[in-house]
């Protein structure tokens, strides 16, 4: 059971069985890997929902779009559809998606109850050997629409590729408008495809580096609304807001622990180097990891909380380098040509993500754990501060263009670069966990 943000509404998943005499199989031949390399796009038909006037297509297009998005599924044109689905709860006619090579069929409702909630279902049905893959049903209240359409897409994702989906969460970032010159920053956060957009400050003071807790809805960030630099703790949906520490000097990109329980960040001191602080958001003590004279910065732990990857300079140009989460056992692990910067732990904890600036461009791109496998995922002119997708699949980061930076997401083949539809200028994204 997952329950939306308002205590008050709760999301009912249904498993739903089939209607006709097939049996549903524990496994299904429909499935798709995404480990790396060429993948093929899986065709699938994902026909408009039953019921609900302009709502089961509205549902369709998000699933559609949702899925579509990622770059592993090849949503088929509704105009090359034979049969027209009038009982989403039978067995469609499987001749007919096969003619169309329609490798997996999508079929659904959606209906109003008697106490107001929508009731969505979907059906993920296996055409070539005509049977139903998965099915559940979902209840929600009118304002939800959307994230159940996300769901949905979450749930088909997962039984064909065998990995969590990333289409039920949220992006917190900076909004940018105005003239350049005078560029008024808001903090906001919208759906993981750009929907619902919400301004979380007033853009009276600037703000900078939005993070997200791994486990709750609640984000650190940096303002200056004091003239200082300050780190806040916000809870997302109460918008109760509390100080982390008001730090003399400079105050740098403030990430949470695995478990929420800290943050850790570089300060600038009076000596002029920038050296990495863990602070315990409990007893709010400071701990120092390192004690160099040159420029530690841009810390992010491990998904397991063990180590630390950050970015420094001591060899003479930044670099990433790997501690463990108490400062131990410094290591520097790349060794290419260009400038390291704002390396982000996978959420699998099998890479890393960085920027790389190299013969006058910006590079987004991920190596292994120890240095190895370093891949170029995007290249272009001053793009930076990769996120993680929750699954680990994904990266979103920002990219100059006419005027104003932009939010772009790509996939780990490289080959699936996605602009992020927002209304202003939009740059700095952090990535939440799947709601819950």
């Amino acid at each position: 059971m997952r329950s939306f943000l308002n205590p008050l509404l709760v999301l009912v998943a249904v498993t739903l069985g089939i209607t006709a005499s097939s049996v549903v199989p524990v496994l299904a031949k429909v499935e798709l890997k995404v480990t790396g390399g060429n993948i093929e796009p899986l065709p699938i038909a994902i026909t408009d929902f039953q019921g609900g006037d302009a709502l089961g297509a509205q549902i369709s297009q998000i699933v559609t779009a949702d899925l579509k998005r990622s770059g592993l599924f090849a949503p088929i044109d509704k105009s090359a559809f034979i049969e027209k689905i009038t009982n989403p709860d039978a067995a469609p006619r499987f001749d007919d998606w096969k003619v169309i090579n329609a490798q997996a069929l999508v079929t659904g409702s959606v209906s109003k109850e008697a106490d107001g909630r929508i009731r969505a279902q979907y059906r993920l049905w296996d055409t070539f050997d005509g049977v139903q893959m998965s099915g559940e049903q979902f209840f929600a209240n009118d304002a939800n629409q959307r994230r159940v359409a996300h769901i949905i897409a979450d749930a088909i994702y997962e039984r064909i590729t065998g990995e969590k989906g990333y289409f039920d969460t949220r992006v917190v970032f900076i909004d940018e408008s105005g003239a350049k010159n005078a560029r008024k920053k808001r903090l906001a956060i919208m759906d993981q495809d750009g929907a619902n957009v919400r301004y979380l400050s007033d853009g009276r003071s600037i703000v900078l580096t939005p993070r997200f807790s791994p486990n709750r809805q609640e984000i650190t960030y940096m303002s200056y609304e004091s003239g200082q630099p300050r780190v806040y703790l916000l809870q997302i949906e109460t918008g109760q807001r509390e100080l982390v520490g008001n730090f003399p000097g400079m105050t740098f990109a403030p990430r949470f622990s695995p478990d929420g329980q800290k943050v850790i960040m570089s300060l600038l001191r009076d000596d002029g180097n920038s050296n990495i602080f863990a602070m315990d958001l409990r007893s709010r003590s400071t701990t120092r990891l390192t004690n160099s004279t040159a420029i530690d910065t841009s810390p992010s732990y491990s998904p397991d909380g063990s180590k630390v990857v950050f970015t420094s300079d001591r060899g003479g140009r930044a670099q990433i380098y790997v501690m463990g989460a108490d400062g131990s056992g410094q290591t520097r692990i790349s060794f290419g040509d260009g400038v390291y910067s704002t390396p982000v732990w996978s959420p699998r904890g099998d890479l890393i993500a960085f920027t790389k600036q190299t013969g006058g461009e910006f590079q987004i791109g991920v190596m292994k754990t120890d240095g190895s496998g370093e891949r170029i995922l995007s290249s272009g002119f001053q793009q930076e501060g990769p996120t993680w997708a929750p699954n680990g699949r994904v990266l979103m980061f920002f990219r100059d263009s006419a005027g104003g930076p932009k939010l772009v997401s790509v996939d780990l083949t490289g080959r699936n670069e996605q602009s992020i539809p927002t209304a202003n200028f939009a740059s700095d994204p952090a990535w939440s966990p799947l709601l819950e």
